[in-house]
């Protein structure tokens, strides 16, 4: 064999009871699981002591924005440190394919304060295939991709707020067949962010029956997260059960001041679409604030047309004072139909360097500073940064984010997004903060739970026949982690701190992460869906 961690507690991924065992790895595979008595131990050509440890599949991150990170930062610590062996991109309905030139260049302005302009990337791709080819040169951790729906409407309709003509939705079922054919896993879409808002929902019901075809599922960022979202998730699980497509819940809160103590309901509403027969999963991330970019808070219109179209609205006095209003006084759709609490509002980072100042505070705090009002800060922000500035929205509820977590269909993900000065802890943070903070402390979950939750349940999700939990022939894909002192190092105050109690992560049984530290293994390839529709 080529590794056994000897005598160590075995979380397999089941939510069943934790077991000793020896576990040998070797090619690449799970080779043996040797109980106490069971005979002779497995030997190896290298052995590590788990006998203070707990040994769990590796965590499968549902919900993250490493879509460029993955390429420009060979180490990315902030996943393989906690343990992440896995990660699914292209969320929120945005990401970098399938595009052509025109929309290459669209939507990194309209998402560079996610995952930076991309002028240190060489976009060597244009198709979703071509994408996990580029992905399969070497990445640090796996990687699935979800379609873009956003992307996908920017490509074969624009940024205008209309209905798809029957040969532009042609168009995108095409797309989105071509993606999936060529690996993709589901379908994304961002109804908070423009252009893939525009689309209604029989638009989205078309594409939602390609994925169905193709036994993928649709992972919506849905209408609202704020006022109305109760009706906004209804939606969904309506929408999804016309199409027969799987859903998936993207980090599924209960935000703002009116939906406070309102995640049960949340819960109840599934609970009924599920016991009707609907295939629903979701992901949290174990914190109450959000995070997006300051741009996202403005009204759809506002941002009909592009970037460009509405930097131009922005300059423009009595466009902007339009747009204040919306989002100051009336709640604009891009703020989940709130209006907008500017002393929650924090940026938590800026593309253009001459803005520093304004990070880590919130958008309140920087107009007092200036003896200005809010939205005089927050305009200059925008047209100063170029639309790239990225905040922490602070409405989230405790109570709503620990009775979602505990419901059976849970899975974690960090939508961490890693740009920035000051970015959300999440992104270096969430699964450590699930097993230390919300599993040990709190007793939220057992340990075991909480390891089924990001492990085998997302991975079911997935449809991965060999990842997601510790069995004989299974993906050496493994965390050996300490469960008295495994915690999340970041806070929001300094986010970007690693981990503590990871000492080993391992990718196909080669160390990511050795003795705390990340080796210069990069073991991560994409991850695809086996090609072909499910009807053929």
């Amino acid at each position: 064999m080529d590794l056994v961690i000897k005598n160590t507690r075995v979380i397999d991924g089941t939510g069943g009871a934790s077991y000793r065992a020896d576990v040998a790895m070797d090619n690449g595979r799970i080779a043996e699981i040797h109980r106490p008595g069971e005979g002779p131990r497995p030997t190896a050509t290298r052995t590590l002591d788990g006998q203070d440890l707990a040994l769990s599949p590796g965590f499968i991150d549902m919900h993250a924005h490493s879509d460029l990170a993955l390429l420009r930062d060979p180490d990315h610590s902030a996943k393989a440190a906690q343990g992440v062996t896995l990660e699914v991109l292209g969320q929120d309905g945005l990401s970098y394919a399938p595009v052509d030139d025109r929309t290459l260049a669209e939507v990194r302005r309209s998402i560079a304060g996610w995952n930076g302009d991309g002028s240190d990337i060489d976009f060597d791709w244009r198709t979703v295939g071509e994408y996990l080819d580029r992905l399969d040169r070497g990445i640090a951790v796996n990687a699935a991709y979800l379609i873009p729906q956003g992307t996908v409407r920017m490509y074969a309709v624009g940024w205008d707020d209309r209905d798809a003509t029957d040969a532009e939705l042609d168009h995108m079922r095409r797309l989105v067949a071509e993606g999936l054919e060529q690996g993709a896993v589901g379908m994304s879409s961002g109804l908070t962010y423009t252009p893939g808002m525009y689309a209604k929902d029989a638009e989205l019901t078309e594409l939602c029956r390609t994925v169905a075809a193709y036994d993928g599922y649709y992972c919506p960022h849905h209408r609202s997260y704020g006022a109305g979202a109760l009706d906004a998730y209804r939606e969904m699980v309506e929408l999804t059960r016309t199409a027969g497509c799987a859903l998936h819940l993207a980090h599924a809160t209960m935000n703002f001041g009116v939906n406070k103590g309102k995640g049960v309901d949340l819960l109840a509403l599934l609970d009924e679409a599920i016991a009707a027969g609907a295939d629903i999963s979701l992901d949290t991330y174990p914190y109450t604030p959000g995070a997006t970019t300051l741009v996202a808070m403005l009204p759809s219109w506002a941002n009909e047309g592009g970037p460009d179209a509405t930097l131009a609205r922005l300059r423009d006095d009595a466009a902007s004072e339009r747009i204040r209003e919306h989002v100051e006084e009336i709640g604009s759709d891009g703020c989940h139909g709130v209006p907008i609490e500017w002393d929650r509002i924090e940026i938590s980072g800026t593309t253009n360097p001459a803005l520093a100042s304004y990070v880590g505070k919130t958008v309140a705090e920087s107009a007092a500073e200036r003896g200005e009002t809010p939205w005089v800060t927050a305009r200059r922000l925008l047209l100063e940064d170029s639309l790239g500035s990225t905040i922490l929205q602070h409405v989230g509820h405790e109570e709503n984010v620990r009775a979602i977590m505990r419901h059976p269909v849970h899975t974690g993900g960090s939508d961490g997004i890693l740009q920035g000065t000051k970015p959300h802890p999440r992104a270096y943070g969430t699964f450590p903060h699930y097993l230390g903070h919300y599993a040990r402390d709190l007793g939220v979950l057992s340990l075991e739970e909480t390891v089924a939750h990001l492990t085998s349940r997302p991975a079911a999700r997935l449809r991965l026949p060999d990842r997601g939990l510790i069995r004989e022939g299974y993906r050496a894909d493994l965390v050996l982690f300490d469960p008295e002192t495994v915690a999340a190092g970041s806070t929001f105050e300094s986010p970007r701190t690693l981990p503590v109690g990871i000492p080993h992560v391992f990718i196909d049984g080669k160390p990511v992460i050795e003795d705390g530290r990340r080796t210069d293994v990069l073991a991560g390839r994409s991850v695809r869906r086996t090609p072909g529709p499910s009807s053929v």
